[in-house]
């Protein structure tokens, strides 16, 4: 991922996290290995993906003939860390102009055994001129490259998530991308979950390669050969290409049981809800599940669970209302619970009728969870 935020060019190196070859293998992993032919004859778009350092583009490459890949478009943003290497693709194309290396974004293409070994590889990249302008996927010539492609695969930049996915979107395209597990409460991006228009991928890459420039970041350390990596514990992947983990089951266990043998769930319940129950929300008709492994398999209402559900989210088993903060029939918090939770010590600058879930412990304490999302089983399918 190579690209700016919205501010100014000097903060697209704050943006740049370039994922690595082996969390790239992994997530594609799943996709071929449930369709072998997901990439075949399929032209593939690798927006600000510069060859020489970006992991994208050398995956695909490498890979090109055994996915039976039609055509390899990457990119490369003119104001990013990367594109300041020049590459032995450009310095030795009869193409390279020195006076756009660094102001011009740059166009790579892979199609054909160039140098005559018998295979399609990483010696075959082309570098095939100068785009107009920067580079920015935002840009008129840009977006002709994604309209050309079938499947648009990258790291775009976080601060950009919103309008990346938005301009994918708008051209229909099958996509696999990395973004923060937060945007799933985005309201740009919760919808197309709930409709099944988009679902997380399988993996989640933990380290990036950030440029040297960050190492200010408290998440980072630097490798022995100089490396320095950022450590991230909430990145996913989203995608709208399908892959088999979407069609496992999750297995679960009665109320009951849950609340005999769970010990995760036991402590939880004893310490924050002073009960061995499921608490039911004062604002809305629904039992809050603080954890994914304790939804119960016996129950037919509707369930608030953490967002990490949608990890193991199966639309054959699961029925997804809404985030909770859109339930219908919601009116938010009452003025009587917001009265007891700041009397008890509670912050923050909610006001009666705010979009959030409550509930009040065995003893009386008001408690608002983080957001939740508010599911149903499908009938004969939660077992």
């Amino acid at each position: 991922m190579a690209h700016t935020s919205l501010s100014a060019a000097k903060d697209a190196k704050n943006d740049e996290f370039y994922t690595q070859y082996n969390d790239i293998e992994a997530e594609m992993n799943a996709y071929v290995e449930f369709n072998p032919d997901v990439f075949r004859g399929k032209t593939i778009l690798l927006p600000c993906d510069d060859p020489e350092w970006s992991n994208f583009t050398k995956y695909f490459a490498a890979n090109f003939e055994r996915f039976g890949l039609k055509k390899l478009i990457s990119t490369s943003y003119a104001k990013s860390a990367g594109n300041g290497r020049l590459t032995p693709f450009e310095r030795e194309s009869p193409l390279f102009d020195e006076s756009k290396h660094g102001t011009h974004g740059k166009l790579f293409t892979l199609t054909r055994d160039k140098d005559g070994s018998g295979r399609v590889d990483t010696d075959d990249i082309e570098f095939s001129g100068y785009l107009e302008g920067d580079g920015d996927f935002r840009s008129t010539e840009v977006k002709k490259l994604r309209d050309e492609a079938d499947i648009i695969i990258t790291n775009p930049p976080f601060s950009l998530f919103r309008e990346f996915l938005a301009w994918i979107m708008e051209a229909k395209k099958q996509f696999v991308i990395i973004g923060n597990k937060n945007a799933i409460t985005y309201k740009e991006v919760f919808p197309l979950l709930k409709d099944n228009s988009i679902w997380l991928g399988t993996t989640t890459p933990k380290e990036f390669t950030i440029p040297t420039t960050m190492t200010e970041r408290k998440n980072t350390y630097i490798r022995e050969d100089g490396t320095v990596i950022a450590k991230f514990g909430n990145i996913c992947w989203f995608a709208n290409i399908d892959h088999g983990l979407r069609h496992q089951p999750l297995l679960l266990d009665t109320m009951a049981h849950n609340l005999k043998f769970n010990k995760k769930l036991k402590k939880k319940l004893e310490n924050d809800y002073g009960k061995l129950e499921y608490p039911h929300y004062d604002n809305y008709d629904a039992i809050e599940v603080p954890f994914v492994e304790a939804i119960p398999s016996d129950y037919d209402g509707v369930m608030g669970v953490p967002i990490t559900f949608l990890d193991k989210y199966n639309p054959a088993q699961f029925e997804i209302i809404s985030m909770s903060r859109d339930a219908p029939g919601y009116t938010g918090m009452r003025k009587e619970f917001l009265d007891d939770y700041f009397a008890q010590g509670g912050t923050g600058s909610m006001k009666p009728g705010h979009p959030d879930l409550g509930y009040y412990t065995a003893d009386g304490k008001a408690i608002v969870p983080y957001r939740r999302i508010l599911i149903r089983p499908k009938k004969g399918d939660n077992q």
